[in-house]
């Protein structure tokens, strides 16, 4: 029987080195898209690197998606490729929506015509829900995007839905709540908290100056959640999921665990600065995931506590190899 073969789009971020893993442990051929640029950062597919074939293509190009697509031939393709991070998406906005909303469907395009027995994976996210209208959320739950990027993943989610209806193709969308991991970029706030403290500990810093500490989450753990895209891919038919762990911590709950698993209270160096306030804020998202426990069987396996310390550990070793190589750097 032929190795599957899947395509990976966003292949150098965190999710992307996760699945590309989790899928090289299944014995799959893996296929990475990256832009042709001078500033890809391989560092989180380096030790992957020689068993991946990394490929040239564009979410703004569907041409290119096209020509990809007939050169690889994939079974599977996970779109994980986007402007990711919310705070930028309101100084990018047009970006945000070539990227993040429109690269979707130049991708789902590009299926339709090369291949429609392809199985597609969008990554949705969370940030759709914005202003919730209820708690928990689910499947079922009303968009009210609040930033950029959210408006451009409802966009993304629901071309993903219409090309489904439309031309019968097996596309999914994981409606992925926060997850995190020590891959996780220094702008996002779980990395710069634990890469605080790492250098505060280390007498690098002596402050952590972050916006709303009353922002609630449902964080998890990105390799748990890279396992619920494959099994959406599955699956017999195509469905959308939540993918949440169902419980909610504030920032400032992440400050208190961060600080406290190497002996240092938050409150101590952790200030407020206006300018990490977002211009509207989604105060409160939390997840429920019993259509994907019940369908998929997928469960978490991580806790809050154990990825917060997994994290603080791994910046705290990041912090003493930069000191003792010499390097500077604030890793990510």
């Amino acid at each position: 029987m032929a190795k599957k073969r899947a395509l990976i789009t966003g292949i150098t971020g965190q999710d992307g080195s996760y699945l590309a893993e989790f899928l090289l442990g299944r014995d799959y051929e893996v296929v990475g898209m990256v832009r042709r640029s001078s500033t890809i950062n391989f560092e989180r597919i380096f030790h992957i690197q020689n068993d991946i074939e990394l490929v040239p293509g564009d979410l703004l190009d569907e041409v290119s998606m096209i020509n990809l697509l007939r050169e690889q031939r994939p079974t599977e393709v996970y779109n994980l490729a986007a402007q990711s991070f919310v705070q930028t998406s309101w100084n990018q906005a047009v970006l945000t929506g070539e990227t993040t909303a429109l690269g979707v469907t130049r991708i789902l395009d590009a299926i339709r015509i090369v291949d429609p027995e392809i199985r597609f994976y969008q990554a949705s996210s969370s940030e759709m829900f914005g202003k919730v209208v209820e708690t928990p959320q689910r499947e079922t739950t009303p968009f009210y995007p609040r930033s950029p990027y959210g408006v451009a993943k409802v966009y993304g989610h629901w071309i993903t839905v219409n090309y489904r209806e439309s031309y019968g193709l097996h596309a999914n969308s994981g409606m992925l709540f926060n997850h995190e991991s020590e891959r996780r970029g220094l702008e996002f706030v779980t990395r710069k908290i634990t890469h605080g403290v790492a250098r505060i500990k280390a007498g690098l810093d002596q402050n952590l100056a972050l916006g709303n500490l009353d922002s609630k989450r449902d964080w998890g753990f990105a390799g748990d959640y890279v396992r619920a895209m494959w099994l959406m891919l599955q699956q017999d038919t195509p469905d959308d999921f939540v993918v949440a762990t169902g419980e909610t911590h504030s920032v400032r709950e992440f400050c208190e665990l961060a600080f406290g698993h190497v002996g240092l209270d938050y409150q101590d160096y952790v200030v407020v600065d206006e300018r990490y306030m977002r211009p509207a804020e989604v105060d409160l998202l939390v997840g429920d995931a019993s259509k994907a426990h019940k369908a998929l069987g997928w469960e978490p396996e991580v806790t809050f506590k154990g990825l917060v310390e997994r994290m603080v550990d791994a910046d705290v070793d990041l912090v003493q190899w930069q000191q003792l190589s010499g390097k500077p750097g604030r890793g990510g």
